[in-house]
């Protein structure tokens, strides 16, 4: 009989290909919109209104997560939505008014989160054994998991631009934004095979629910700890990679190049992906973190080297910064998390980063205009502030703590 994949390759597999039909979509609207309104000011605009709404949505769909009885249909239901939501702005662009469309962008950027933290809060309920509690599990287990899993999210990085862009040079940006929602589509199927939740104490109310998401964040150490420092360092790498076509341009002889050399820094960290999964246990992910924004810190410091060989090894090692930082975060929330309150934890998490992102890539632009040097430093000072944010609050001694 042929091997069957496990539930949890599979969820990872569709994680990976809804992830992907996300980095895919906003580079295919941005070429979209670029083409139709003929101006990169209302593009850009789209784009960044697909992205920063992302804050106001995580929170409320992982409250709905959380209290689901079958929380893979509720995420069936904001991927379709998602994919709805492309389709709108597939067909609006060009036909519809412009305010219209922005409008439509902010509503389907409310549910970006379902594509990263709303997938990876539900890695657990998948670890074998499925059904025996956490504390039962070997104990490099649920780490390995969450490895795999940032796998997953780096590969998705690193295929999504390249495809929106290969779709849109053979048919046309219309064909990449479809192959998008597509990807998005396809995993669907395997949100709604989801075990259901188990039954435990839930807040009534959503309201409620969502007061006890934030009170986890806030109130748990790590928690906090992790959620503000990979807030703060992911708007030093919208930093960065909004510098490198400009970096391009002025190292490589074409911006396209530095572009393009973005997808050597995913695969930079898809190999540190790679190495932590086999030996997940190796260094513990507080430590992993606190290092891994040192190393990004230190990235646009290098590439503010007039050379191109500097150029490139801060690409690498800002892969080097970002696959780590990802797993030690996975790892983190998987562990600290509050079983009843997982939903809230991983989506809030992931639209405070997907908005970080968005704003650090717009100062990047405001700031590059001026000064490309000055946005790299600004990059590497958002990284060395969350480097303080993780010595500031580090966990309560025993007897310090209530």
């Amino acid at each position: 009989m042929p091997h069957r994949p496990s539930p949890l390759a599979r969820h990872l597999l569709a994680a990976a290909l809804a992830r992907t039909g996300d980095e895919m979509a906003g580079p295919a609207l941005l070429l979209l919109a670029l083409g139709v309104t003929g101006g990169p000011a209302r593009a850009s605009a789209l784009f960044g209104a697909l992205l920063v709404s992302a804050a106001l949505g995580g929170p409320l769909l992982g409250a709905l997560l959380d209290r689901a009885r079958r929380p893979g249909h509720v995420l069936a239901a904001a991927l379709t939505g998602y994919a709805t939501g492309l389709g709108l702005l597939l067909l609006g662009l060009g036909r519809a008014p412009y305010p219209l469309l922005l409008a439509l962008a902010l509503l389907t950027g409310l549910l970006g989160p379902a594509l990263s933290g709303g997938w990876t809060s539900q890695v657990p309920a998948l670890v074998p054994p499925a059904l025996v509690p956490p504390a039962a599990l070997p104990p490099a287990a649920l780490p390995r998991a969450a490895a795999l899993d940032g796998i997953g999210f780096t590969a998705a990085a690193l295929l999504g631009p390249a495809l929106a862009g290969l779709c849109a040079s053979l048919a046309g940006a219309p064909a990449a934004v479809a192959t998008a929602l597509a990807l998005v589509l396809l995993a669907a199927p395997a949100a709604l095979r989801l075990p259901p939740r188990r039954e435990g104490p839930r807040p009534h109310h959503v309201l409620a629910a969502l007061g006890a998401g934030v009170r986890a964040v806030r109130t748990t150490r790590a928690l906090a700890r992790a959620t503000l420092v990979s807030t703060v360092s992911s708007a030093g790498q919208g930093v960065f990679v909004s510098c490198a076509p400009l970096l391009g341009a002025r190292l490589l002889g074409g911006a396209a190049h530095g572009t393009a050399l973005l997808a050597l820094g995913a695969a930079s960290a898809l190999a540190a992906g790679a190495v932590l999964a086999r030996r997940p246990t190796a260094l513990p992910p507080d430590t992993l973190l606190g290092a891994s924004v040192l190393v990004l810190a230190a990235a646009p410091l290098l590439a503010a080297v007039p050379a191109p060989w500097a150029l490139v090894a801060a690409v690498l090692l800002t892969g080097a910064g970002e696959g780590p930082q990802l797993t030690a975060l996975l790892a983190i929330r998987h562990r600290d998390a509050p079983p009843g309150l997982r939903g809230q934890v991983f989506t809030t998490g992931a639209s405070l980063k997907i908005t970080a992102y968005a704003l650090g890539a717009a100062l990047a632009g405001a700031l590059a205009a001026h000064s490309l040097t000055a946005a790299l430093l600004t990059g590497a000072t958002l990284n060395l502030l969350a480097g303080a944010a993780f010595r500031a609050l580090r966990p309560l001694t025993a007897a310090a703590r209530p």
